[in-house]
């Protein structure tokens, strides 16, 4: 049995930086655990600029945003086991996990954080009948396909669903020589940034067609084309609206799942919008010692996002440690939790539990239901209103935030947040 102060699951973006954060407040004995063969995660894959913008104040690629971290990482003492897979966590914090190395490891921790980020939806989860034929895969697959393989999917693209991922595709596949057909988009909005619907599509001509879904697919060795089909308010094929695309390559980008097995299995409660794990303001799950950040717990826009939030996974940790689990941030759930709650058009918040004892202001995540134009956003626990502003647009693929001031919460009387619009 092994013993360490922090176990952290996952080398990339939000592990690298929760690792560091904790190592900066103190804690000693810290290891990182990761199931590919190097560190970084998603971000050796995703070439493209635009990361480091928020917390860097710079515009990096993928792989120069990792190389940061990494290289900070080889500055300290932290452990970092790379193609290691973690199976399962015990009671008592005890972590198993495998390699070709070391065989079977059992790591005893006082604290956890779960770091493994998130996968794509695949083709089985879309019940869209046709073929087997090659030519369907996720735009993620696509992107590893031609970015770190170096080969081309596909000569003539169709892509279903208008994510970060498919969007930033349309523009790859393009530069790469490709014809990019169409996007189609099962909503009436798209699911990605503002800037990349414009960089990847409008810049290139690229059509966007929205409440427009793929209903079969044809083909048999190969994949020939699909059909495409307009949808009603209640997302189902409009019989008449039926069109055939040609096409050699479907890429799906039809939304991100949060990696939550070990989550399940350690018997954590989940929130079911997020499918993450339900947290407190230092990401502390309902498990005591056990930490959760960056895509695992929810799908961010911005890796930078992942970093801030992370680095607040890694303090909680430290407090949790340093303390023994008995000093602020290191709390059990007490019973004293202020819950922070979604209504009104707002479709989830992250954290759901602040302690009443924080020691902080605490920044809470939300998404929107819709696109809104003209919106106020409203915080308020009970008569007491603690955030008001109004809002151009809100739509569904940017995460927003605000900041409850750490004064509000020590003279709430209420046990509630609520996190609201007004339109």
């Amino acid at each position: 049995m092994m013993k360490y102060d922090l176990v952290v699951v996952g080398g990339g973006p939000a592990g690298m930086a929760a690792a560091l954060k904790a190592k900066e407040c103190g804690v000693k004995k810290i290891i990182i655990l990761e199931r590919a063969e190097t560190l970084g995660g998603i971000l050796e894959q995703c070439i493209h600029t635009g990361f480091g913008l928020h917390y860097f104040g710079q515009e990096l690629s993928g792989p120069e945003y990792a190389y940061r971290f990494i290289k900070e990482l080889e500055k300290t003492d932290i452990v970092v086991k790379t193609d290691t897979m973690v199976t399962e966590i015990l009671p008592g914090n005890v972590v198993v996990a495998t390699n070709n190395v070391d065989g079977i490891l059992r790591i005893n921790a006082t604290a956890i954080i779960l770091a493994m980020g998130c996968r794509e939806r695949p083709r089985g989860a879309l019940d869209m009948p046709g073929s087997r034929a090659s030519g369907v895969m996720t735009a993620g697959t696509a992107q590893k396909y031609v970015n770190i393989n170096g080969y081309m999917p596909g000569k003539k693209i169709v892509i279903l669903g208008s994510g970060d991922i498919g969007l930033i595709m349309a523009r790859r596949m393009t530069l790469e020589g490709a014809k990019v057909e169409m996007v189609c988009e099962l909503m009436p909005y798209s699911g990605g940034l503002t800037r990349n619907i414009v960089q990847c599509l409008d810049d290139l001509g690229i059509p966007l067609k929205l409440s427009c879904t793929v209903i079969k697919t044809h083909g048999i060795g190969r994949l020939e084309g699909v059909t495409i089909a307009k949808v009603d308010e209640n997302r189902r094929p409009i019989p008449g609206t039926e069109e055939f695309v040609e096409c050699d390559t479907l890429l799906l980008s039809v939304g991100l799942i949060p990696e939550n097995e070990l989550t399940r299995m350690a018997g954590i409660i989940i929130d079911p919008v997020t499918n993450g794990a339900i947290v407190d303001e230092y990401r502390q799950t309902s498990r005591s010692g056990v930490f959760a950040c960056g895509n695992v717990l929810q799908v961010h826009d911005l890796v930078d996002y992942v970093t801030q939030e992370s680095q607040i996974a890694g303090e909680g940790a430290a407090k949790y440690i340093l303390s023994k689990g008995k000093g602020k941030g290191g709390k059990s759930r007490s019973g004293r939790d202020i819950h922070v709650t979604a209504k009104n058009g707002v479709r989830y918040v992250v954290p759901q539990n602040i302690n009443r004892s924080t020691d902080r202001d605490v920044k809470i995540y939300f998404r929107v239901a819709d696109v809104y134009r003209d919106a106020t956003v409203l915080v308020t626990s009970g008569d007491k209103v603690l955030y008001r502003k109004k809002k151009r647009k809100l739509a569904p693929g940017e995460m927003e935030n605000v900041t409850v001031k750490l004064d509000d919460i020590a003279t709430l009387e209420a046990n509630e947040i609520t996190v609201k619009l007004e339109v």
